[in-house]
């Protein structure tokens, strides 16, 4: 297939919790769950550039991935992303949704899609933090604009591999395009038949 000219738009935004077993330090992925609502990512690369200076001139220089800032703009944070990640907690009494000062905040993987002239590309970010996202809202006027939500995040390397962020191309298998949202894409475990 041939590659994309072009990237626009932006959907099937997933999150999957990221658990780390206490006694053995391995990270799994829980079940991809949607994220609904995605109006827009915007990506900003951490790290600066390594530079030294010698014989009066830039001797050496050495790019430093230190992986995104990211800003995920939804439509709404649900109620499960803000249990599943932000630590929020439900009193199962009232159903209310309670923040607390010393909420525990879990990393997760993000996963999204760009749609392309030839076929959307599928990303993954392997090891993202959220902080709280802002509150607010305006007054409906003459005119209904929804408001949407930011979600600030940080997507940083997995300690295991250094692993930041992985892509379909155009030559990505069927059965792994396929199967993208169903469970985090882990490099070199899948097999070709």
């Amino acid at each position: 297939m041939a590659e994309n000219k072009v990237v626009f738009g932006l959907k099937n935004a997933h999150y999957a919790v990221i658990s780390e077993d206490e006694s053995t330090g391995e990270l799994t992925y829980g079940t991809p769950k949607p994220l609904k609502g995605s109006t827009e990512l915007s990506l900003e690369t951490r790290g600066d550039p390594a530079e030294f200076y010698a014989d009066d001139m830039l001797y050496y220089s050495a790019s430093n991935n230190q992986g995104y800032d990211g800003t995920l703009t939804i439509a709404k944070v649900t109620d499960e992303f803000r249990q599943d990640v932000l630590g929020e907690e439900l009193d199962s009494n009232d159903s209310v949704l309670i923040e607390k000062q010393d909420a525990k905040p879990k990393n997760f993987a993000l996963m999204f899609e760009f749609d392309g002239d030839q076929k959307a590309t599928r990303h993954l970010l392997y090891n993202c933090s959220a902080s709280r996202p802002n509150v607010g809202s305006s007054t409906k006027t003459d005119s209904v604009e929804p408001s949407t939500t930011e979600l600030s995040f940080i997507a940083s390397a997995r300690e295991e591999d250094r692993a930041v962020k992985v892509s379909t191309t155009a030559d990505t298998t069927d059965s792994i395009y396929s199967s993208w949202f169903e469970s985090v894409y882990e490099p070199g475990t899948t097999t070709t038949s």
